[in-house]
């Protein structure tokens, strides 16, 4: 059973309080019959269709187009996150990739590309993707080599390979970064909304890992796309694309939190009911201090979670150190949290069909999408010294 207690805490409205309950108690009874871990994309599109009959992707997209609220609501992102992660991984998978393959759209496109787009996939009716990594260009952007060229007055040509793309070979469009040549490195990047049936698209191959989810990798030759399918200016694709993860980075620490709990859960409920020399395994000290670090592990990634969250919600232009500060934390503490789990359940732990195992697999990719561990911290440290370097600045001037 999910800890709620966390939301009394000021972050939260009333609105967020209603929400979660709700979904809590629809993802309780839903889920598990939607999920099979053997067919993921048959299992993601009843996901997406429940999802969307439930009105709950309503959060991914603006109210002017089928949505929640006005704009995106980054708290109502990272709660959905972590009560669907709570249930199964593959849950909040079909949740995130709605939002995060429609985020350029509402941050930066069209009214007429908004209206396209954004209705289908707060109904449940398309599937959205999100294509920004490459071969030899994953948390380095700048060295992206998909090409958009111009072809005609209207049209770009696009050639080159994504990889890595979620919902590959099951969306519906796809919002792909292609190097359009304004300038050198990063400033000569666009975005564009690539429609899944568009001649020259295709699905390389398709991706196995070991919490299985539809991965794969993508092929663009000759693929000619209209250039009002363009999302922003030319050469704002890595704005398109850093303003999106800015809002999304937070909820993928949420989604680590919802794993979190769900192991600590697990443990509470082993421990209680395990006998071990002829006591429950829960009245061990050892046990004890493993559930107190895992408590306090799944509380301090909540608090930068939703710190971050609140944060952006409050109209912060930019929350770069504080989501990348909740994504490190969450899916690193996240990691040690189902360690622990997955120990105090002993061989039962590393059982398939056990949840623990399942979470096990589930964590392990948190760390590395959406900027590794490694990047955050790069992040964090030059968001430091630029902070630094302000204030020295400003003490100087005065």
């Amino acid at each position: 059973m999910i800890d709620a207690s966390f939301l009394s805490w000021p972050f939260f409205e009333e609105r967020h309080r209603q929400f979660a309950h709700g979904l809590r108690e629809w993802a309780a009874s839903s889920v598990k019959p939607l999920v099979d871990h053997h067919d993921v994309d048959e299992s993601c599109r009843r996901l997406v269709r429940s999802l969307g009959e439930g009105g709950w992707l309503k959060a991914v997209v603006p109210q002017a187009y089928g949505g929640l609220t006005s704009a995106f609501d980054v708290r109502t992102l990272c709660l959905a996150r972590e009560t669907l992660a709570f249930q199964d991984g593959l849950a909040d998978f079909a949740f995130a990739m709605q939002g995060l393959g429609t985020g350029p759209i509402t941050l930066f496109g069209s009214d007429a590309m908004k209206a396209q787009y954004l209705p289908p996939v707060a109904r449940g009716e398309a599937i959205a993707a999100f294509a920004l990594s490459e071969p030899e260009a994953g948390s380095d952007v700048a060295a992206m080599s998909t090409t958009a060229v111009p072809d005609g007055p209207d049209h770009v040509r696009i050639d080159g390979v994504k990889t890595w793309i979620s919902n590959g070979g099951i969306a519906d469009h796809y919002v792909v970064f292609a190097r359009s040549g304004e300038a050198p490195g990063a400033k000569g990047l666009s975005a564009y909304v690539v429609d899944a049936e568009t001649p020259g698209l295709s699905v390389e191959n398709r991706i196995d890992v070991i919490a299985p989810h539809p991965l794969a990798t993508l092929r663009f030759e000759g693929c000619r796309v209209p250039l009002a399918q363009r999302i922003g200016g030319p050469g704002e694709g890595f704005k398109v694309a850093m303003a999106t993860l800015d809002v999304f980075r937070s909820t993928v620490g949420a989604a680590a939190l919802g794993l979190a709990r769900r192991a600590l859960s697990e443990a509470l409920r082993h421990a209680s009911s395990r006998k071990l020399f002829g006591a429950p395994l829960g009245e061990l000290q050892m046990t004890q201090a493993a559930l107190a670090d895992m408590a306090t592990g799944v509380d301090s990634s909540a608090l930068l979670v939703y710190r971050a969250a609140w944060t952006k919600d409050q109209g912060a232009a930019r929350v770069t150190r504080e989501a990348a500060m909740a994504k490190m934390n969450a899916t690193e503490s996240a990691q040690g949290v189902i360690d622990k789990a997955v120990q105090i359940f002993g061989g039962l732990g590393v059982t398939k069909g056990v949840k623990v195992e399942e979470l096990y697999r589930e964590i392990r990719a948190l760390r590395i999408y959406e900027g590794a561990t490694e990047v955050q911290k790069i992040v964090i440290a030059r968001e430091l010294l630029k902070m630094h370097e302000a204030r020295q600045r400003t003490e100087e001037q005065q």
